[in-house]
């Protein structure tokens, strides 16, 4: 039986990979997922979303535990070279929601398998819009996590082993929030720029500026990182322009550290921009929030990993960012990373992650959510349910 299903996961996620949709437009892999769970006999909730599914597998009385994958792509064209690359162009699984979506859907089997002996119920979200961080917020609006009592998710680790598991308690992945500066000067002849303000000149100088907010402002022992990704200015070779803007991100762990930035950063763009006879408009975006495991659940999903056959390690802070810390905001629960041993990383155009990770991460969520139901059950006799959130 786990050899049919394996090869079925592959399949899955192969005609997933061949077919990637951008945040909010997963139609037809909404499609897909949801006949891959008509055809098992998994019964789907009735929730009116525009994309994304949730199914349920057990016995509708509490406990009820939920798993999550996210199911959107990336804009970015597939160089991998696998037979099975992006037939859409320049939409790719570069960050390898196929697999996970593979994983959850093999853990609904799995469940589905031995739905008469669970002692509860399990909520499978598959979640759109991850990479532009709203799915998770359309799914909880909807209603997917009520009357959950724990949520757990994962993403694949491409630096990883297959075979290799890792989490932590408390923080995990961190704040995510974005910025826009708009340099105002005044536009010249390239040939006469003491005629102008250059804007050109006064955004250089903030983008090394920026770099001083976690060198200089904050102490060495915080995560925190400022990045400039796209700077854009003029339209031609021989004319100083008006206007840059400039656009980044901003990671940190910490929320006394995050609430700080926003106003270290205008004080920096300020003080670089009127030396230059220049002005800055900060324009701040806040993301999702660090993602924050349940030290209870985290250290449960660790030792379940452990009976499963994965070599487990305590996971480094990520830089990255995830919704899935909504749910934790709402519900106690954990994020996990598999290893998928892909020479390229994630959002990486030659980003090939090992299908040989897909079942035993599958077979592993189908354990974890058996145990947890198993755990909150006798909670609810034995012990005080603030152990577990």
């Amino acid at each position: 039986m786990s050899g049919n299903i394996a090869e079925k996961l592959i399949s899955c996620r192969r005609e997933l990979h061949a077919y990637p949709e951008l945040s909010n437009q997963e139609f037809a892999t909404t499609e897909k997922i949801t006949r891959w769970l008509q055809d098992a006999g998994i019964r789907m909730l009735p929730l009116g979303l525009k994309t994304g599914v949730v199914a349920e597998i057990g016995r509708q009385k509490a406990p009820l535990i939920a798993l999550r994958a996210d199911i959107d792509a990336l804009p970015i064209e597939e160089l991998s070279g696998v037979p099975f690359s992006s037939r859409h162009e320049g939409v790719m699984h570069a960050c390898g929601h196929d697999v996970h979506t593979s994983v959850m859907l093999g853990a609904a089997l799995l469940l589905k398998a031995r739905e008469a002996t669970l002692p509860g119920a399990v909520r499978i979200l598959f979640q759109p819009a991850e990479e532009n961080f709203n799915g998770a917020c359309h799914l909880i609006d909807a209603g997917a996590l009520e009357n959950v009592s724990a949520v757990f998710g994962m993403h694949n680790a491409p630096e990883l082993p297959v075979g290799t598991f890792a989490t932590r308690r408390g923080a995990f992945y961190a704040h995510i929030d974005r910025f826009q500066i708009t340099v105002t000067g005044k536009g010249a002849h390239a040939a006469k720029p003491e005629q102008g303000i250059d804007t050109i000149v006064t955004a250089s100088q903030i983008v090394n500026a920026l770099q001083t907010l976690p060198s200089r402002n904050f102490s060495s022992l915080e995560s925190l990182v400022v990045s400039v990704t796209r700077i854009q200015g003029g339209n031609t070779w021989n004319v100083l322009p008006q206007t840059v803007e400039l656009e980044g991100t901003v990671r940190t762990h910490n929320v006394k550290v995050r609430e700080r930035v926003p106003d270290i950063l205008t004080r920096v763009i300020d003080g670089v921009a009127s030396a230059m006879g220049a002005e800055a408009r900060l324009a701040w975006y806040p993301g999702p929030p660090a993602v924050v495991n349940t030290p209870f659940w985290a250290d449960f999903s660790q030792r379940v990993a452990a009976d499963a056959g994965y070599q487990v390690q305590e996971a480094e802070l990520q830089m990255g960012g995830e919704d899935f810390s909504l749910y934790l905001q709402q519900v106690p629960g954990t994020f996990v990373s598999i290893g998928s041993a892909s020479e390229f990383g994630l959002h990486h155009p030659r980003f090939n992650p090992s299908e040989q990770a897909i079942y035993p991460a599958a077979a592993y969520f189908a354990r974890l959510a058996d145990e947890a139901l198993s755990a909150l059950l006798l909670a609810q006799t034995a012990a005080p349910a603030e152990s577990m959130g």
